[in-house]
């Protein structure tokens, strides 16, 4: 994107902002899946008025084996009733891989199952693919899976990740079936040059930030698919609404929430899925601040900090609307 470019000049006052939610995937003292407080989880985000994001990073989704994933699609229906969500659908592999279409389409299957709209999760063989060929392997996909978000993840999220070019990322655009795309670079200027290109291209795509460190991304055009938004998915509805209202509070809203963001999301990033168990279980949400164990943790000393957050968003929350 051109140095020149005020980005100011990408404003959106007063737009509706639809948002994701990556739904954090509890787990009990013992160890083992806290399924009931998954299905809490997720009702309480559809109420908020987020559509809930299953099996994505922050539910340990690569973690999981193909019975757990299903279970959690399985509930999250049972759950949601008829009620939209989006489920990331992931493939293992190593480096040196060949692009494993068959391993997309059962996952894009079992998704399928349960109504919901994939989210395609990289792989090594889906993101070593060179140039436009990487388009072809998304355009495979398609005709199979008739409505998809795609999603470029930075390698400080996962080692497989990758973030696209811009002729790439123009070439999802093309695919009709791809709804939409989360973007996790956590760099502003390569999402305001997807925004650009979106606005030429095709106004419809919906460009999800998945940036953490900058959640107002959605001033400037973008919605968003988030893990930070699982923390507090009543705050974020509220603050979107204030948005669209254009109603002053949203920035103090917005501030907090990005303070908390800054918090959980420090090195080592993986970790802020542990924040997210701690702060949940400080509001006796869940039962337990646990997490997958091979997920790595935060110390206790985050747990004062998470208390006040959680007491400010509280007073935020209960004010008039």
């Amino acid at each position: 994107m051109p140095n020149k470019l005020d980005p100011l000049q990408l404003l959106r006052p007063k737009r509706k902002i639809q948002g994701y939610s990556a739904i954090l995937l509890p787990f009990l003292p013992g160890g083992e899946i806290d399924w009931e407080g998954f299905c809490q989880h997720v009702r309480r985000t559809q109420v908020a008025g987020l559509v809930p994001a299953i099996n994505m990073d922050t539910g340990f989704g690569n973690l999981l084996d193909d019975a757990q994933r299903r279970q959690a699609l399985r509930l999250a229906r049972q759950t949601l009733g008829q009620g939209d969500f989006c489920a990331g659908a992931f493939v293992s592999s190593n480096p040196g891989e060949p692009f494993n279409l068959d391993g997309y389409r059962r996952a894009c299957d079992l998704i399928h199952e349960f109504n919901g709209l994939p989210v395609i999760f990289q792989s090594f063989g889906l993101t070593q693919l060179p140039g436009l060929k990487l388009v072809d392997g998304y355009s495979q996909i398609a005709r199979h899976a008739p409505r998809f978000f795609a999603f470029e993840l930075g390698i400080q999220f996962a080692p497989f990740g990758a973030i696209y070019s811009l002729p790439q990322y123009e070439g999802l655009l093309a695919i009709p079936q791809c709804l939409g795309a989360k973007h996790s670079s956590l760099d502003r200027a390569q999402e305001w040059q997807r925004i650009l290109l979106r606005d030429r291209v095709r106004p419809d795509f919906l460009v999800l930030t998945g940036n953490d460190l900058a959640i107002d991304m959605v001033m400037y055009g973008s919605d968003y698919l988030l893990g930070l938004s699982t923390f507090a998915p009543e705050a974020f509805a509220l603050r979107d609404k204030y948005w669209e209202r254009g109603d002053q509070r949203f920035f103090e809203l917005n501030d907090l929430l990005q303070y908390l963001g800054f918090l959980a999301f420090r090195p080592p990033i993986p970790a802020y899925k542990h924040s997210a168990a701690q702060f949940l279980h400080l509001q006796g949400l869940i039962s337990s601040d646990r997490t997958h164990p091979q997920s790595p943790a935060r110390p206790d000393s985050d747990k004062p900090i998470f208390e006040d957050i959680s007491h400010r968003l509280k007073l935020l929350l209960e004010k008039p609307q």
